[in-house]
């Protein structure tokens, strides 16, 4: 299943996203948040409306997590080419909601930074009340599904300070979207790529993570409980960089689509 949020009526909505005749639309609107579902997104509530084509919709960010918990450094690759050790165990931080971004959200680059950089990544959204995971415990009931994120980040911050939290956590730094998108299978491997002016600048592929989903998963729950709709950034592969005032960046994840995002200095 595939949904999204969206703006309909001068209201967010919730909406199915479906496939018809081979172009995808949104054909109902969830009654409840996906989020309160417990899992079970073929149970939720809710009503047909007229087809929107998903390409024509007004599209926000379809989560609304109490917190952002990212991992860094969770591709070998990315870590050598900002000179960092491989981490011994997953080395998580946080972006507050606030970052959020809706696709084709302007990124607004501070004036306080001098460097600002894309980084393409899986997003994984939380089911359920998540704490304490057991070694032996499957970690698939869960997960809500999968989203595009790019975790922008002050790269001159970031190392000035010591601590990612100024450098992460600006508004507009964590586009996401554009959809949520059950039944794709991290450790299988998916791709993730990242373009800037439609130029390929990240290439990538979860199968490469250094943690998988279930540790890190495992990990998180046993320092803090996660809550539905919470969202996890599983890392960034190799290739970051640099992006300007008038440059686009574009994340995009087989199954889920693509999360586009202008980029311009803040006024």
């Amino acid at each position: 299943m595939r949904y999204c949020r969206f703006q309909f009526n001068q209201s967010a909505h919730y909406g199915l996203v479906e496939s018809v005749s081979g172009v995808d639309h949104i054909t109902r609107i969830f009654l409840q948040s996906p989020h309160l579902s417990d899992g079970d997104l073929e149970g939720l509530p809710s009503r047909r409306i007229d087809r929107i084509p998903f390409a024509d919709a007004s599209l926000l960010a379809p989560v609304e997590p109490s917190k952002i918990v990212c991992v860094g450094r969770n591709y070998r690759e990315h870590a050598a080419e900002l000179g960092h050790e491989v981490p011994a165990e997953p080395l998580i931080f946080m972006k507050p909601p606030s970052a959020l971004l809706s696709p084709g959200g302007t990124i607004l680059r501070p004036k306080i930074s001098e460097r600002t950089d894309y980084e393409g990544e899986l997003g994984v959204l939380i089911s359920r009340r998540c704490r304490h995971l057991r070694d032996d415990e499957d970690v698939h009931p869960y997960i809500l599904g999968y989203t595009c994120v790019n975790d922008f980040t002050a790269r001159d911050l970031q190392n000035k300070d010591g601590q990612w939290t100024r450098a992460k956590g600006f508004d507009t730094f964590c586009p996401v979207g554009p959809l949520v998108a059950d039944g794709l299978d991290p450790w299988a491997g998916i791709p993730v790529e990242t373009r800037v002016n439609g130029d390929v600048r990240q290439s990538g592929n979860t199968r490469d993570f250094i943690f998988a989903l279930d540790v890190v998963l495992r990990y998180i729950s046993r320092v803090m409980t996660l809550n539905p709709g919470d969202l996890i950034a599983t890392g960034t592969p190799k290739g970051v960089g640099p992006v300007v005032a008038g440059d686009v960046v574009e994340i995009s994840i087989p199954g889920i689509g693509q999360l586009p995002n202008p980029v311009a200095d803040e006024s």
